[in-house]
């Protein structure tokens, strides 16, 4: 029985020992394995099982993308204009024996990434005027209002480098510091960019002003535009309405003339009826219950009332 707990004894610490040879590399990992302190293998940079002696050490390095993002500062640009910028980056370990050596871990490594990258962008920012780290060519920008057509290079820059080479070259120049710590910068970009506060709220007021300006001009146009089109308006209502006087007129005189004729053919035609009709139309509008006429008998009024035939 002594000889069975033994046996066990002794494999339960083979076991033991043998855990603590062996490690695990995932694979967003690398692992560099040191024996006091110093590196004794190649970097292990493929996932897999990985196996060492037991009083060594398996040092595990990030080998995805790592990302740095700095505080925002008020940096001044060649014209003396301070202007808030906020940078981050994207950076990996490409030599994991030189960063293990130099930096040792992640935190560390951002570390030297902001004293690298920092003085970068800030020489950059320096050396350059605003408009080369607002835009990245000299793509027609779009006027909106023609009293700014025709203006010269003062107000509207000439871009020479253009934001994007100014981070390829803060990403060139920190890059080659950061090889000397087994670091790859990725790239390098600018999160957000502004005027200080006391800058941006005057810049915020000639903006504002500017664009009430370009209202009021936009609405007297349209006042003007509104003015002219009720005159255009009103003037061919006069002629509309002129013509259709005039066209009206016309078809009444040519109906009166018409009606002129037929009444002029019908009496031609039986001049006694038409005479007695137009005297019972007169008795009708003339003649009522109320009306009271003095009249002598002799009158050609009666003359219908006496039996007379039309004609006698």
């Amino acid at each position: 029985m002594r000889i069975i707990y033994a046996a066990l004894a002794v494999v339960i610490l083979l076991g033991a020992v043998a855990m603590t040879c062996l490690f695990v590399v995932d694979e967003r990992e690398q692992v560099v394995v040191t024996r006091f302190g110093k590196v004794v293998y190649e970097p292990k940079t493929k996932a897999g099982l990985g196996v060492k002696l037991p009083w060594e050490v398996a040092n595990k390095i990030p080998k995805n993308l790592q990302d740095w993002d700095d505080l925002p500062e008020e940096l001044p640009t060649e014209e003396k204009t301070y202007i808030w910028i906020d940078t981050l980056a994207r950076w990996k370990i490409v030599d994991p024996v030189l960063f293990f050596q130099t930096t040792n871990n992640p935190v560390a490594a951002r570390q030297r990434l902001s004293e690298i990258i920092g003085p970068s962008v800030r020489a950059a920012i320096a050396s350059h005027r605003l408009i080369e780290v607002v835009r990245h060519s000299n793509r027609e920008m779009e006027i909106i209002d023609e009293e700014f057509e025709g203006r010269d290079a003062a107000v509207h820059p000439i871009v020479n480098i253009g934001r994007v080479n100014l981070m390829e070259g803060i990403k060139a120049n920190a890059g080659r510091q950061l090889a000397n710590f087994g670091i790859e910068l990725v790239d390098v970009k600018i999160k957000r960019l502004n005027y200080k506060d006391d800058v941006r709220r005057s810049v915020y007021n000639r903006m504002i002003a500017e664009r009430k300006q370009i209202a009021e001009k936009f609405r007297s146009e349209g006042k003007g535009e509104a003015r002219s089109i009720l005159g255009d308006k009103e003037k061919e209502l006069q002629r509309i309405f002129s013509t259709a006087r005039r066209q009206a007129e016309e078809i009444r005189g040519r109906a009166d003339a018409e009606a002129a004729n037929i009444y002029a053919a019908a009496y031609s035609k039986d001049p006694d009826f038409y005479e007695f009709l137009n005297t019972l139309t007169l008795y009708r509008e003339a003649l009522d219950k109320d009306a009271a006429l003095v009249l002598s008998t002799d009158a050609d009024l009666f003359r219908f009332f006496k039996g007379a035939a039309p004609g006698k």
